[in-house]
């Protein structure tokens, strides 16, 4: 499925009726969260007590809309290189998820919440670092400026949302990762490789949004 450009209101309607108006509480998310472990249906350590965090998934309603994202710095210590959605740790100041989502995009890509109107929620995601992470998705206005951070950020870019949302381009692979071979949705595109937790979560907004 390719989105048109006048299929902006239909996804805006859509988000409207089928995000999550709040984002799930900790407990109903860990009850069976989707995540890394879920293509594999690999069985997870209970008690579950991962870290909380919290990605923007921001879609820039330009007349085709379309997915901002991050690719990481080269020099970071961990997931270097990486295609991401702003985001990272929920703190303990943060007022909400809404608020470490849009805290996270200021500080890494200098993206203004003034620019940001929130949607709704998706499913909480569980990554194999021990992150759940509770994506936010927001409408996004053409006119945003941006001040990358060069210590998190190398650039960013935009992504048709309709190459996204369409399944086809929704790849099955896998590598070898602790001893095990894991699969994983990876997306390429232009010499992109949007894979693992990012890919993951843009899955599940397919599933949200345009699934059965």
């Amino acid at each position: 499925m390719r989105l048109a450009p006048h299929d902006a209101p239909d996804f805006l309607t859509l988000a409207a009726e089928r995000l999550r108006p709040e984002p799930p509480h900790q407990d109903e998310a860990l009850a069976n969260p989707r995540g890394d472990h879920t293509l594999d249906n690999v069985p997870l350590a209970h008690p579950l007590t991962p870290k909380p965090a919290a990605v923007l998934v921001p879609v820039v309603m330009r007349e085709e809309p379309m997915l901002l994202l991050t690719e990481r710095s080269a020099h970071l210590r961990q997931h270097s290189g990486q295609i991401a959605f702003p985001g990272g740790r929920v703190d303990p100041e943060d007022a909400s998820v809404l608020a470490a989502a849009c805290r996270e995009a200021m500080e890494e890509i200098g993206l203004d919440s003034r620019f940001i109107s929130p949607l709704g929620y998706l499913d909480a995601y569980l990554s194999t670092t021990n992150y759940l992470v509770m994506p936010v998705v927001a409408r996004v206005s053409p006119s945003y400026t941006l001040n990358l951070n060069p210590d998190e950020v190398a650039e960013t870019f935009e992504v048709p949302l309709g190459f996204l949302m369409d399944p086809a381009r929704h790849e099955l692979h896998s590598r070898e990762w602790k001893g095990r071979v894991r699969r994983y949705y990876a997306m390429p595109y232009e010499g992109r490789y949007i894979w693992g937790v990012t890919a993951g979560i843009i899955r599940n907004l397919y599933e949200r949004l345009y699934g059965s």
